[in-house]
This record gives C-alpha cells, structure tokens and sequence, in this order.
C-alpha cells in the first residue's frame, strides 16, 4: 500500500484525502495549526461559532458530486437551507436590492428597475447556463497541462468568450447601474476584475441566480467536519499541530517530510499548503517557480475580516449584505492597481444566526465583516482600528440603527493572519485570480517538473479560487497521483 502525505487540510486537501484514501492508498493529513480546515476553520467565543473564512455556500452540485462519488449525500454530514431572499445590496442612494430566491423572481426585479431587461436577463442567463454545463461537466476536472484542455465542442463555438470580458458583455445588454453591480458581483469570487475576467465565466451568474445561495444549517465548518468524518471513514489519519519544515527528497524525488523536526517517510507528497509557501520547503534547485513569476502574477485580493459579536438582533439587514454604496472601481484600482489602503472601501457582512440561531446566543447576533485589500499591505492593529469604526459607522447609517455601544466581542484577522496562520504569498486571501493569462494550462501545474512524486491542489492551481473549485482541485490532483502511479508501473513492468 502507497502512503501519500499531505500538507494543509483546506478543502482540497480535505477532498484528494478522500479520493486517495478510497483508492487504496494510506493517506496523512498535516495541518499545522490546532484545527483542521484551513481557511475554513471555525472557532468558539462567549456562545458564538464563528466560521472564519468561507461564508458563500453557492454550486450545490459540486458538494453533491463529491459525496455522491463517495456513495454519500451532502444531507448525510449536514442540514442544508436555501436562502431567500439570497442577500441585500445597498447602494449609494440609500437604496437597497433583495436578491430573490427564485430565479422568476429575479426577472420581475430586473423589470421593475430597468424596464425591459428581462428579456436580456434572460438571454444572458441561457448563455451563462451553457458555459456552465461546459464547464463542470469537462473543463474544470482536467488537469491544465495542454491549451487543448480548452478545445471541446461547446467551448470552439464561444472562444471569443475567451477574449472579450464579462463587463463588456454585461454593459452591452443592461445599462441601469445597480443592476450592473449585481451582475458583475459574482466574478469577485474568481478573484479578479469584472474588466479583466473573460466573458465565459459569466457561468458564475448562473451559479449565483438560477442554483443560488445556500446555507449549512451550523454553519460552514459543518462542511469541513463531513469531509473529515468522511475521510476517517475512508482511513484518512489527521495530525493538527504538525509544523511542515522540509520536503525531504533523493534523486529529485520526495520521499517524505521533515515536521517538527522529525522525518517521516512516505511515497507521494500532495501540498495543499501555499504553493509558494511550499517551494520554499525545497531546494531552490527544485523549485519550479521563481521570485519573479510569483511577483508578476496578478493575487486574488487579501481580506481585513472582523467577527462581531452583537448583544442585540439587529434589523434592515439579511443573512449576506453586499455594501456598493461607495465607487466599486475606485476600491478595485486600489486592490489591483495601485495596492493601498482602501479610501472608501466596498465591504461585506454575514449575519448567520438570522439563518441559524445555533451559532449565537439567544438575543444576541453573530457578525462578519470583509474588507476586499491588496495584498502584501502593510498591517496594523491602529489600520484595522480604523477600518472598523469606519465600517460600523456606515454600518449604523446606512442601516438606521445604534450598533457601536452594542458589540461585545470584537476579533480582527487581516493580511499578516493570512501570512502567520496560512504562510499565504504576500498574505493573499482567495489564491491567484482567473485572468485570462492565469486561466486552466497557464495556471501552476499540479505535478512538480523537478521534483517526482510531488504534487500541488488548492486555490493557485487548477481551476481557481473558491470553495467548489476547491473540491475539484483536490479531484484533479488525486487523479493526477493515481495516474502517474499507474504510469510508473507499467513502465516498471516493460
């Protein structure tokens, strides 16, 4: 039986685990922080369980297909709720957007604020339906090693989809500005300008409107802790507290890792650690990437994140609120442009105990706050400070109600977090952005050319940032292993 260690247990980790561990092979998972699940790790304060990172439950599909590979159900690990009204938007003018449940509905709004776009709501949506049944049904389980990855049936009819973008498309059939807003918001997840994101991805819109938005009732980690159940099940062991030192290598192959200062020894080695982070466990030699590609790649952004915790329920606001209120592409030349700190920043709240009151005491609300920031900022606890009373003044405008005297539990996590508990480049929260340049083949490749027996999963890799692709990723590479494995044997065997 092969032993495969694995670094990190975010999601992708979590998933090839599984994968690998049905497969035959014995599977170690090392987390070098006291929980597992990555960014998605949870914590308890003062009667409130907040999730730390993921809080966007949208493609139902892809957690379906993942237990369903398993012989299992999403509704085996945890209960799930859709969200209706799915969030609120507030924009400049006071005014406020609730973004239906159904997606019937959504085309009686759309009609209401720019009379007549239904219709192109409509189309848009039948063209967003096809790339995404493109997409997760081929293109996003292979493995980005050829452009021909690229060329099937469905995607040789839209390529240009490929060189045009989604602000373009969206600004060709709407032209009401809050309505633009919403159809741009759902590329954000791909880390990257509506601008500089290709037109196919709109299939993030039919994620968005027509699957929806979701809830695991609990909260998210409820996803991580199913994985985890699932992966014991298979024989996946965990290890938390295992600080990964060294990839240990002979004759430019892994053969194991160095962690907390012991060696221990195994056949394959996955990293869904920082794949930046974990070339520096090699010898620059062995490193497929230089300090001048990662600095030329365009970063998903990093994130200042507050958790709240409210001593009263609050009102005019829904599970997820968007807050356009202030220059949405102002805030993005300061992400992707110009790096600095926000002026006057778009921001993001989740209020999850309206959904589900297991995750706050009663009377009393449970908070997250987003921030979208350049990554490799500098810090500070007087910024984040700063930033705090910035938003909740906002906060207590926009939605008309006294909220400052009301926080009784208050925890901030920002860019050095993300470099201290994740050892993410330049303190990244999403991974690397799906431009057109960083897009399938011309992302970092799974399987390490120098070094045999090492392979990559997670957010830098195929297909890209998010918590679903995340799932495929941990598929693709666990695939990739099995394959190569079969590949060498056979070759053993001539």
């Amino acid at each position: 039986m092969k032993n495969v260690q694995i670094i990190g247990s975010g999601f992708s980790s979590l998933s090839a685990a599984c994968y690998l561990a049905k497969a035959g092979y014995s599977v170690d998972v090392y987390e070098k922080n006291d929980s597992l699940g990555g960014r998605a790790r949870a914590f308890q304060q003062d009667g409130f369980t907040f999730d730390m990172g993921p809080s966007w439950y949208w493609m139902p599909d892809i957690f379906e297909r993942f237990f369903h590979d398993f012989g299992k159900k999403t509704s085996d690990y945890y209960e799930l709720v859709r969200l209706n009204p799915a969030y609120k938007v507030f924009f400049e003018d006071n005014e406020t957007v609730e973004i239906p449940g159904s997606i019937e509905d959504i085309y009686t709004l759309f009609d209401s604020i720019e009379p007549g776009s239904a219709s192109n709501l409509e189309k848009f949506i039948n063209s967003a339906a096809f790339n995404y049944k493109a997409s997760m049904d081929e293109l996003v389980y292979r493995p980005g090693n050829s452009i021909l990855e690229l060329v099937t049936p469905q995607t040789v009819t839209r390529v240009n989809q490929f060189f045009s973008t989604v602000r373009s498309a969206i600004r060709r059939d709407f032209t009401n500005p809050k309505l633009i807003k919403i159809l741009e918001f759902p590329v954000l997840f791909l880390g990257a300008k509506p601008e500089n994101t290709p037109a196919f991805y709109n299939f993030m819109n039919y994620a968005d409107l027509v699957l929806g938005t979701w809830y695991p009732m609990g909260g998210m980690y409820k996803i991580v802790e199913g994985m985890i159940e699932l992966g014991k099940e298979l024989g996946v062991n965990y290890h938390t507290n295992a600080q990964i030192e060294e990839i240990i290598t002979s004759d430019n192959t892994a053969v194991g890792l160095r962690i907390n200062g012991l060696v221990e020894y195994s056949d394959i080695v996955l990293s869904g650690a920082d794949y930046h982070h974990t070339e520096q466990l090699l010898n620059p030699d062995s490193r497929m990437y230089t300090e001048d590609y990662w600095a030329s790649r365009t970063f998903a952004p990093s994130a200042l994140i507050f958790y709240v915790g409210f001593d009263k329920k609050l009102y005019n606001v829904r599970h997820h609120n968007l807050f356009f209120d202030e220059d949405f592409d102002q805030h993005a030349v300061q992400i992707y442009d110009t790096p600095s700190w926000p002026d006057d920043p778009l921001f993001y709240t989740c209020f999850p105990s309206i959904t589900d009151p297991s995750v706050a005491p009663e009377g009393k609300e449970n908070a997250f706050f987003l921030i979208p920031l350049a990554p490799g900022i500098e810090d500070s606890e007087e910024r984040r400070q700063h930033y705090f009373d910035l938003v909740m003044s906002r906060l207590e405008t926009l939605t008309n109600q006294s909220l400052k005297e009301h926080v009784i539990y208050n925890k901030s996590f920002c860019v050095d977090d993300f470099k201290s508990q994740y050892n993410s480049y330049k303190g990244n929260a999403y991974g690397m952005a799906n431009t057109l340049k960083q897009t399938a083949f011309l992302r970092p490749k799974i399987k390490s050319k120098k070094v045999d027996h090492l392979f990559f999963t997670g957010q830098l890799t195929v297909p890209g940032p998010g918590v679903p692709p995340a799932l495929i990723s941990g598929k693709i590479s666990a695939n990739q292993i099995l394959k190569n494995v079969k590949h060498e044997l056979k070759h053993a065997n001539i």
